[in-house]
């Protein structure tokens, strides 16, 4: 089969691999056979090939942190998934065949198209996550900066539902109305000045709740925008630069940062919370209302110039490696 392998660390285009490597043997008792069908490149799987994510992997090691794919086979005593399901997967995921253990596998709905689940378990799962961690209450103001990518999307549809009053955060103007129609009231282009851009806008609110992807300065000035005591989380560092916060907030005026990995989540949710949260986001995919733009796919042996593609600036979606081209 093909798979997408690295074996060293470095620029993505220039580590990733396509091998042939041996076809995985057939399911054994309790396991299934699952063919990929679409996986996305997002921002930790460029940081995994260069050797910079949460978990370094030992190499070689094979690309892909999450997708989709569907059951060909399954072995003995499983009953839970049948062939022609499609499911989630995860880790490794480019790759043309897997063999999973079917307890960790579950039937995904029809009518939703592959691209989109493939892209389900990253971004939306982070956003709600954090969605869930603001505690939204109904007229509460909420800022997000990266607000133009999957989690920004995501993040902002689900504040709505809460009823929040998103501000969204961008690099670049022109994209007010794209943003503005996943559910942010606000969208101020990142700048200096942010804070006072931001106060302006809360008036006598309160906005106690910020999420960072960005890191360096970026977090600083989100921490100055939120209200004193109000908390500014960060799940990513696009900079790539450590996350910065003046003194003037954290001591005087008593702000808070933390991170948030979406792996931790996945470690200290209960296994209910997990599935609630994954029917959730399912419910939302199948109406419509949760849907992440896709700007290209790419067959696996174009993995070097998906890879170019996924790193370029200002994208208007998502790029993904895809069983059929």
């Amino acid at each position: 089969m093909r798979a997408v392998q690295f074996s060293r660390f470095g620029a993505p285009d220039e580590v990733a691999e396509v091998v042939d490597l041996p076809a995985p043997p057939p399911p054994g008792p309790g396991q299934a056979a699952v063919a990929m069908l679409a996986a996305p490149i997002n921002p930790a799987d460029l940081l995994n090939l260069r050797g910079q994510y949460g978990i370094v992997p030992t190499l070689p090691a094979i690309g892909g942190l999450e997708g989709v794919g569907v059951v060909t086979a399954v072995g003995s005593g499983v009953d839970n998934i049948r062939v022609g399901d499609r499911v989630l997967l995860g880790g490794g995921t480019w790759r043309e065949h897997h063999v999973l253990a079917a307890s960790g596998l579950f039937a995904l709905p029809a009518g939703i198209a592959d691209e989109q689940l493939a892209m389900l378990t990253v971004n939306p799962l982070t956003a709600r996550a954090l969605v869930h961690e603001a505690q939204l209450q109904p007229g509460q103001w909420v800022l997000k900066n990266a607000a133009n990518s999957g989690v920004g999307r995501a993040f902002f549809t689900l504040a709505k539902k809460a009823g929040a009053r998103g501000i969204a955060v961008v690099r670049r103007p022109g994209l007010e109305d794209t943003l503005k129609s996943w559910g942010a009231e606000v969208v101020l282009v990142d700048g200096p000045d942010l804070a006072e851009r931001v106060k302006a806008v809360v008036g006598d609110g309160s906005l106690r709740f910020a999420v960072d992807a960005i890191g360096g300065a970026a977090t600083g000035r989100l921490g100055s925008s939120v209200s004193p005591g109000g908390v500014v989380v960060n799940y990513g560092l696009l900079s790539g630069e450590a996350c910065q916060l003046s003194g003037v907030d954290l001591v005087f005026r008593g702000v808070t940062l933390r991170g948030f990995w979406l792996v931790e989540w996945f470690r200290n949710t209960p296994r209910e919370g997990v599935a609630k949260a994954f029917g959730e986001l399912l419910g939302l995919l199948a109406t419509g209302e949760l849907t992440t733009p896709i700007e290209a796919t790419y067959p696996l042996d174009r993995i070097g110039e998906a890879l170019r593609h996924a790193e370029k600036q200002q994208r208007g979606g998502k790029v993904l490696v895809v069983a059929k081209p």
